[in-house]
């Protein structure tokens, strides 16, 4: 009774080292040249890679922009590579195919926010309405720019506060772009009695003394306008953005010594009441 049973065992062994060496002999080949051409493949793509990356950099093109064209070159030449590896072996590429675009479409709906920010963050860099360094004001929301990604633009502000914008929010919005400097202006008023040429000239002097504000633009000083309390003064500089609301203050208060020390006051207004009896 056992010796069938033996026979069969060994016959089932000689039948599976039987197929083994038909698929080793038949496709031993197509499996070497696929591993050889997928290797190739590998150091083509970051041949390529390589080149594209030295190629933007040389035009002084975007880092970010030219790490994400590199990776890109990448990511296509292997993707080739790999299906021509499984058309090497036989394998069909097309119900592959047709299920990673079924993926793709449903991917691409699921992050279609986040796919709108990568687009929006390649027209950043492409196009450049502002670097790193620069000050800029996006939906009243303002700060240096530290970092330009593909998804997301980062700001710090005086505070030390980290902004993260998304970049969709960015592209097709009124953009403020002062650069690494950022306009104070300020508003007081005089006696209609007192010397406006006077004040004017005193406030420029302290402007001028002042080594914080930026003097390549001309600060500005003049009358602004007229009301019931006297003639309203108006002051304008440009300070570093890092340092605003520090360098506003100071002037403010270089600003104020100096016409106390000329005896100048500021009017507040006064409002009469008359009681009648």
């Amino acid at each position: 009774m056992n010796e069938p049973s033996l026979d069969q065992e060994l016959q089932q062994l000689q039948n599976v080292y039987s197929l083994i060496t038909e698929f080793v002999i038949e496709y031993s080949f197509q499996i070497a040249g696929a591993i050889i051409i997928f290797l190739l493949g590998l150091w083509l793509a970051s041949k390529a890679a390589s080149i594209v990356a030295a190629q933007l950099q040389k035009h002084n093109i975007d880092i970010t922009l030219s790490n994400f064209a590199s990776n890109l070159v990448r990511i296509i030449i292997i993707v080739m590579v790999a299906v021509i590896c499984l058309g090497k072996l036989g394998i069909s590429v097309t119900p592959m195919v047709a299920a990673i675009g079924a993926a793709s479409l449903g991917a691409g709906l699921a992050l279609q926010g986040m796919l709108a920010n990568y687009a929006a963050g390649v027209t950043i860099i492409v196009t450049r309405p502002f670097v790193v360094g620069n000050t800029i004001e996006i939906k009243d929301v303002s700060g240096v720019v530290e970092t330009i990604k593909l998804g997301q633009t980062i700001l710090t502000n005086e505070e030390g506060e980290q902004i993260s914008i998304p970049n969709k929010h960015i592209i097709g919005e009124i953009l403020h772009n002062s650069f690494a400097y950022k306009m104070v202006e300020n508003k007081f008023n005089i006696d209609y009695q007192a010397d406006a040429d006077h004040i004017i000239q005193l406030i420029n002097a302290v402007l001028a003394a002042s080594p914080a504000i930026y003097q390549e633009k001309k600060p500005l000083v003049g009358i602004n306008g007229f009301n019931a309390i006297g003639i309203e003064i108006g002051v304008r500089y440009w300070v570093p953005t890092q340092r605003y609301y520090e360098e506003k203050y100071h002037t403010n208060l270089a600003i104020m010594k100096a016409l106390t020390a000329a005896n100048i006051t500021i009017p507040c207004p006064v409002k009469e009441i008359h009681l009648q009896r």
